[in-house]
């Protein structure tokens, strides 16, 4: 008895399938560490490691999507019909035609339709996720200027508590405060002219951005001063006197001196400042900057600044590397 011979039909699926199975390739392992490589990137530095990620991971990703699609791309092997003689037992006996080759098989459509869908929802996913990540360090944002009212309102020596509003088209949600001491002239290091001088300290903590308060008696009844209120164009300004022996934090018990310098509690670093010009006799708050510390005081301290920096982050030591981008702040 002669063996059974395979169908043409089961002869034509074996080889199909033997053909689109895809080779073993690395591209998708390349193209994983790349993605990894930025994700670490996003914690330690977005512009180089992420940037170097992202090239490894298009790159494999372009190679994995090519190698992939080889065969949509290639020209259709032309297969020939197997030929063979009719024997005596095939006599009387039809033909099947041949099967003809077709260009794409399930197989293959099925691998180029899971790569596409793949693809697209990595976009959806990873697109946003790097813009709010990365995005807002490449963004500069306006400096606000905030109008305090004339200088002649600020006695020299006497600290007050200014509560104001920086954006007047947000409202009371923009609402802040700031210790402020007019410290009188002091020589311009550049020109030797004689210049203002104001000590300019956010009350907002350095630890996690609690509202500080100043710790000593305030009030007319205890300094002698009464409070001012004035409405400018950024709207109204409460500038309230104060005698501080010191800043603290009502939230975590960081406290403060009175230069901003941490002397206890969790906060990294001393309170930030305000920097500041006069214009046409008025004090004009400009933006916030980072300070690690200050030494001295008054007109004659000397102020470590540094660009602003988020609460919790630190300005300087080793331990500022791990903030090496900050978002944008006004």
């Amino acid at each position: 008895m002669e063996p059974e011979q395979p169908s043409p039909d089961t002869e034509q699926e074996s080889l199909h399938e033997e053909a689109h199975l895809p080779p073993p390739t690395l591209w998708p392992i390349g193209f994983a560490i790349g993605i990894v490589v930025v994700l670490v990137g996003l914690i330690i530095d977005p512009l180089l490691i992420s940037s170097i990620g992202a090239v490894i991971a298009i790159v494999f990703g372009f190679l994995w999507a090519r190698d992939a699609t080889a065969e949509l791309r290639s020209e259709p092997a032309a297969v020939e019909p197997e030929r063979r003689d009719l024997t005596r037992a095939d006599e009387g006996q039809t033909v099947p035609p041949p099967v003809e080759p077709t260009t794409v098989t399930r197989s293959v459509f099925l691998e180029g339709t899971t790569l596409g869908l793949g693809a697209a929802i990595g976009m959806v996913i990873t697109v946003p996720v790097a813009g709010f990540a990365l995005l807002p360090s490449f963004l500069g944002q306006d400096q606000h200027k905030v109008d305090l009212g004339p200088v002649s309102a600020f006695p020299l020596g006497q600290w007050y508590v200014a509560t104001f509003i920086v954006n007047p088209s947000e409202g009371e949600v923009s609402k802040r405060a700031a210790f402020i001491r007019n410290n009188g002239t002091v020589a311009d290091p550049k020109t030797k002219q004689p210049v203002p001088s104001f000590s300019i300290i956010s009350n907002r903590c350095t630890h996690l951005g609690c509202p500080t308060q100043a710790n000593g008696p305030s009030g007319q009844k205890f300094t002698g001063k009464p409070t001012i209120r004035e409405h400018t164009v950024n709207g109204p300004v409460e500038l309230l006197p104060v005698i501080p022996a010191g800043y603290g934090c009502p939230c975590h018990g960081s406290q403060f001196d009175t230069e901003g310098n941490r002397t206890a509690g969790p906060a990294v670093r001393a309170l930030d400042r305000y920097g500041f010009e006069i214009d046409h006799g008025r004090l004009i708050l400009l933006s916030t900057y980072s300070v690690s510390h200050v030494v001295g005081t008054g007109g004659q301290a000397q102020i470590y600044k540094y660009k602003q920096a988020s609460p919790g982050n630190h300005v300087d030591g080793p331990e500022q590397w791990l903030y090496p981008i900050q978002p944008p702040h006004n």
